[in-house]
């Protein structure tokens, strides 16, 4: 499934250069993602009464094109890889102008967590089966044990 959500831009996420300020790139994609998951009925209080949670190891963000202030963007949300059991993912997003130019990608890289262990876990089978209905990047990857410990 593709996925992909517009977000008209706030005053507050421009810096005084006028373009949008490094940080607000990284918010939109979690925001994506977020609703990602809401749209299967996984809203924050379902991940805490499963007692579960995403974590993140790494994010690296790409910039391309400047955003001007007002400006709207949009945000497309691919996975790149996940372990066997999907214990670990990762996500490429991309996000574009109003005028359809690439402005950033953004990949992270993270891992489940278990809420009341605090240590990580794999996630349930509902969670693993919405992440196999987002589409894969070219480039998907199985995330290798070795990776996993």
């Amino acid at each position: 499934m593709s996925y992909k959500v517009t977000f008209p831009t706030r005053w507050a996420d421009f810096d005084p250069n006028n373009h949008m300020r490094h940080s607000a790139y990284n918010d939109y994609a979690a925001e994506a993602r977020g609703r990602y998951f809401k749209e299967f009925g996984l809203t924050l209080a379902q991940f805490n009464k499963q007692n579960i949670g995403p974590i993140l190891f790494s994010e690296n963000t790409r910039f391309f094109k400047e955003v001007g202030v007002g400006e709207d963007i949009s945000v497309e949300l691919y996975v790149k890889g996940l372990s066997k059991k999907g214990e670990r993912f990762k996500f490429d997003h991309k996000i574009f102008k109003e005028d359809g130019s690439l402005a950033a990608k953004i990949e992270i890289y993270g891992a489940w967590l278990d809420l009341k262990k605090r240590k990580l876990t794999a996630p349930p089978a509902e969670i693993l089966k919405i992440l196999n209905t987002l589409d894969k990047t070219e480039n998907f990857e199985i995330i290798p044990i070795s990776l996993t410990k």
